[in-house]
């Protein structure tokens, strides 16, 4: 009998401690969920608040372009070395910064076809070839296929041009995919594109950008740096030379030339023939390129934009968010 009891005492100590257990365990997953949840919200919060002052940043963006605009409106210059220098904003929580450069100063990818109809294009031929141009400038060989399948990834037909590819092309790659038939959104669709490699890409990128429209972007002859020069050159029918346009661009005067003749007729390109590349510099600037930095405790949102100033005010057309960096 006494066994028993003891017996009967000892099973029920052990479901206690088993309960005990459960519970200690139950409870130690629920407070795990509650940490986490807490985070979460607390990171959204916090993701928030960092949005809403990247916003305000780029209205203060708008702001300083339209100060810059103001100053000139015949020409955009780098006086008052306003290109990207970072200027803070206050903020009770954290620190936000902003720049803005001439936007610009770049291929637009887009230039290589024209609208033929309401979401319809066709390839663009010139801007084909100075693509073209722009790559062997810059040391980058197979620039011809690659400039002729761009122009077919965003052009609204399936019949390839010379050197170029559409559907069939990509149908047989692992994994299989068709182009886009539409505009470039940002220029890392260049990496979907035939024969563009990583190394490729990286070479290109600080060279292209994608404008939402098909016009071919303007050179600013005022604000473009010298190691950019190959943009220049590319827009010429092989008649200028990189190295000419660098020479140019190093005896920029200080408040930058009055009209793009003086550029052509001066210095190391006084009596070259510019071809196209005439009308595709210039002295103004229409887009201009926002980078927002927000830090709210251990919180970083990057904001990079795309500004058009053609109108009496500049306007946001395009943003993008990111991890801070």
């Amino acid at each position: 009998m006494r066994d028993d009891r003891h017996s009967e005492r000892g099973a029920a100590l052990l479901t206690v401690l088993l309960l005990v257990a459960i519970v200690g365990a139950m409870a130690a997953a629920t407070l795990e969920k509650l940490n986490l949840a807490t985070r979460q919200a607390s990171n959204a919060k916090a993701m928030e608040q960092a949005r809403g002052w990247s916003q305000a940043a780029a209205t203060m963006a708008l702001i300083r372009i339209e100060a810059v605009l103001g100053q000139d409106r015949s020409r955009v210059s780098l006086v008052g070395g306003w290109s990207d220098r970072p200027f803070p904003l206050p903020i009770p929580d954290g620190t936000v910064t902003v720049r803005v450069h001439d936007g610009g100063n770049c291929f637009n990818l887009n230039s290589l076809v024209v609208q033929t109809g309401p979401d319809t294009y066709g390839v663009r031929m010139p801007g084909v070839a100075q693509f073209a141009r722009l790559m062997r400038l810059i040391g980058i060989s197979g620039g011809d296929s690659i400039a002729a399948a761009s122009a077919d990834w965003i052009d609204s037909d399936n019949a390839p041009i010379a050197g170029g590819a559409e559907d069939a092309a990509y149908s047989g790659l692992q994994p299989a995919y068709r182009p886009a038939d539409t505009l470039m959104a940002d220029p890392s669709e260049l990496r979907a594109v035939l024969g563009v490699t990583p190394q490729t890409y990286d070479k290109i990128r600080p060279f292209v950008c994608t404008f939402p429209t098909t016009q071919p972007a303007r050179i600013n002859v005022n604000t473009i740096e010298p190691e950019r020069a190959a943009l220049i050159a590319a827009m010429a029918p092989d008649t200028v030379g990189v190295e000419q346009v660098r020479q140019a661009l190093l005896t920029r005067p200080d408040a930058g030339w009055a009209s793009t003749n003086d550029f052509w007729s001066r210095g190391a390109l006084a009596g070259a023939a510019p071809g196209d590349a005439l009308a595709a510099t210039a002295v103004t600037t229409q887009w201009f390129a926002l980078v927002t930095d927000v830090t709210i405790g251990r919180t970083s949102l990057r904001q990079t934009g795309l500004i058009d100033a053609s109108q009496a005010h500049p306007r946001l057309v395009a943003r993008q968010w990111g991890e801070g960096g």
